[in-house]
């Protein structure tokens, strides 16, 4: 199997079978609850989205049509991201299937976007280097560094940013959160760790650390910048060790309900878990 750039055409076409590939969000669903991650990827459940995970997208998608400015050689005005922004909120909308609770509601998501990208376009440093890689569709084979083996699957993701620095290059993550409280490095080690080995498959090298670029959706909007370290042996084979399990678990039609502090957030909470085990 070989190292490719992927399209999101393609990703998308090949996003239905279970062993298609191995994706950061897929381990992290599986790992917070197998019974979830069955409803969703064998069952074929998927929950409405919600107001929180469409205004993350839709920054995504500006942040996205900024960088790719920023790739060309240039840099968008102000009103052009949000003109972009602005265009692209009703087909996503109707994409997504949102149902908001009222105009009123829909037109504050709407401003709160807004609020957010002005956030982060004003925080950006304006000396920031030219992006290597803007929402870069990646996929790489799965070989165990310890044993070397081929587990015959590939790891797809899609990596936010990649900019160059003094050190080399740095990959970037954009979530939208509520709070400006720093992000645990280990609960975010299964994509981090992910990303880079993306990162290292296609270029060749390492990179010199990991970045999460928060906007945080505080009355005032905020920008969080946490760094992580360039990923280890340690960091690969604990990931390696997940993936197996992963595998494990699929082959052998394990998912088990995994109760915690998880379920809060769940989806299906209050629906088809409750059928599973009422």
């Amino acid at each position: 199997m070989s190292t490719t750039l992927t399209s999101q055409e393609s990703l998308q076409q090949r996003r239905g079978g279970l062993w298609a590939y191995v994706s950061p969000s897929r381990l992290n669903l599986w790992l917070r609850c197998p019974l979830a991650f069955r409803l969703k990827y064998v069952d074929g459940i998927r929950p409405p989205t919600s107001p929180a995970m469409f205004l993350g997208k839709m920054c995504h998608a500006a942040l996205e049509a900024f960088y790719r400015r920023r790739q060309q050689g240039t840099t968008p005005e102000f009103g052009e991201v949000i003109g972009h922004l602005e265009a692209v909120w009703g087909q996503a909308a109707t994409d997504e299937s949102m149902q908001f609770e009222s105009s009123a509601k829909e037109r504050a998501l709407r401003g709160q976007a807004v609020d957010l990208v002005a956030a982060y376009l004003a925080w950006v440093p304006a000396d920031e280097p030219r992006p290597l890689a803007v929402e870069g569709s990646l996929e790489v084979p799965l070989v165990d560094p310890i044993g070397r083996e081929d587990l015959g699957i590939p790891l797809f993701g899609i990596i936010d940013l990649v900019v160059g620095d003094h050190d080399g290059p740095t990959i970037v993550d954009f979530k939208t959160a509520a709070r400006s409280t720093a992000p645990l490095e280990i609960s975010h080690e299964i994509q981090l760790t992910a990303y880079a080995w993306l990162f290292r498959h296609v270029s060749g090298g390492p990179e010199s650390g990991l970045e999460i670029r928060s906007l945080i959706k505080t009355k005032v909007p905020q920008i969080k910048v946490h760094r992580y370290g360039a990923r280890t042996e340690f960091h690969f084979c604990r990931w390696f060790a997940v993936v197996r399990e992963y595998l494990d678990a699929l082959d052998a039609g394990r998912f088990n309900f995994r109760p915690g502090p998880a379920c809060s957030m769940c989806d299906y909470r209050q629906t088809h878990c409750r059928r599973w085990y009422g």
